[in-house]
């Protein structure tokens, strides 16, 4: 049996598909076991749930420019392997979609309304990083996920203790993050200018500061 040759319209159009679910539907997820299956609800009051949807909320729009960031990588990636390290990340981040999407639903909240306009911004850096060329576009791949990790691990410390259930899903999350951040690192990632990485934090302190209650 031939294998089908896609060709970048092609793409492109997997790629729409795949952003339109990351921000409005549920994007195909990899079949991995939900990080919290087998943990057991904690009491929560109002004043606890009121924390954790916050929090929650920020963690998906935060899945949803990793999406998008990789999205726009991917297209304008030259190198094979490179391409497929994104879509690989690109994967497991709709799984953190997922699960935050319905960590939301259990605490009785919602996603970001902003969550298209931080998508749309994040797929032009996404490209704009992959025009700059494959290590450069590894390197910036490397340093969101450093970020991200250290911002997820200042959720576990603000998350209810009870709130074993988001807990568990950052978690994995975080875990996942670094892994990833390793995976560009030693496929070649280009150490970031200062002013760069300067720039990713003030756009990230943004968007956690407009999503959290939008």
């Amino acid at each position: 049996m031939a294998l089908r040759h896609y060709s970048p319209v092609d793409h492109l159009l997997m790629e729409l598909d795949r952003g339109i679910r990351s921000v409005f539907g549920r994007p195909p997820m990899t079949g991995r076991p939900h990080p919290a299956a087998d943990v057991r609800e904690g009491e929560l009051t109002d004043q606890d749930r009121a924390l954790a949807a916050g929090l929650m909320r920020v963690n998906h729009c935060g899945e949803v420019c990793a999406q998008a960031l990789y999205q726009g990588q991917a297209i304008t990636a030259r190198d094979a392997q490179v391409r497929e390290t994104m879509q690989q990340a690109a994967d497991e981040e709709n799984d953190h979609l997922a699960w935050c999407r319905q960590r939301l639903e259990e605490l009785d909240s919602r996603t970001s309304r902003l969550d298209p306009l931080f998508y749309l911004g994040a797929l032009g850096i996404g490209t704009l990083a992959g025009l700059a060329g494959d290590r450069w576009s590894l390197g910036f791949l490397a340093e969101t996920e450093h970020q991200v990790t250290a911002h997820l691990n200042r959720h576990l410390e603000r998350l209810p203790e009870q709130d074993a259930v988001s807990r568990a899903i950052v978690t994995q999350m975080r875990d996942d993050e670094a892994r990833h951040a390793q995976t560009a690192e030693l496929n070649g990632a280009a150490e970031l200018p200062l002013p760069v990485k300067a720039l990713m934090k003030l756009s990230s302190r943004m968007m956690t500061a407009t999503t959290r209650c939008v």
